[in-house]
């Protein structure tokens, strides 16, 4: 692996370059800031937050060497996409009903990166922004394990057409979906809505199975 400008989504084509056919992966252990939330993400102001923490810290961590206060191990990279977790307390969860919606928005962190890195970058982006609720964000590490993904193309209204996809090689292939038996719906953005147009969008999708 190149320490050199590291991309993750290009070192790691099966994590984060999926086909739009579903495929089965094994999802390694890896570390996230994470910050947790409830609701309808549309016009959600904790939701917004959330995803302003996220890029405040991890770019916070980023530039260090811009200030000459780089990390031991540090190493040139891209900033990993934004990533979410999706769930309900209990029942099935539909993409139509949002307001009992939990979620965990997450980015992924580089190696180097330890609890002390994540601290010290807390004090760096509270000095810069007071505002953000700093206490909100965590640094935890988090391993998946066997799941099913695809490669959404198009806009998020349209997810329930690859996720039927999902389940369908979830039960012709023999697994158990673990959505709601401790497994999180989970999405990973490729695309800036704020951009790319609808139809372009890209966005993995994935959901934890065990083995029937």
């Amino acid at each position: 692996m190149g320490e050199k400008n590291l991309d993750y989504k290009k070192e790691f084509k099966d994590l984060y370059l999926p086909p739009a056919k579903p495929v089965l992966v094994t999802v390694p252990a890896m570390q996230f800031i994470m910050v947790d939330g409830t609701g309808d993400p549309n016009g959600n102001q904790g939701f917004q937050q959330a995803v302003e923490l996220l890029y405040g810290l991890s770019f916070t961590i980023k530039m260090s060497k811009m200030k000459n206060q780089q990390p031991e191990g540090y190493f040139d990279y891209v900033v990993p996409p934004l990533e979410g977790l999706w769930w309900i307390d209990g029942g099935e969860f539909s993409f139509e009903k949002r307001d009992n919606w939990r979620w965990t928005l997450m980015i992924r962190q580089p190696e180097f990166v330890t609890p002390k890195v994540f601290a010290w970058a807390g004090q760096g982006l509270a000095a810069k922004k007071p505002g953000l609720p700093l206490d909100k964000a965590r640094f935890e590490g988090f391993e998946e394990g066997l799941c099913v993904q695809a490669m959404h193309l198009g806009p998020y209204a349209t997810e329930p057409e690859t996720m039927a996809k999902i389940e369908d090689f979830i039960r012709s292939h023999g697994l158990k979906d673990r959505l709601g038996r401790g497994g999180k719906h989970h999405e990973i953005y490729l695309s800036d809505p704020m951009k790319a147009k609808p139809e372009k969008m890209k966005t993995v999708l994935r959901h934890p199975v065990e083995k029937a």
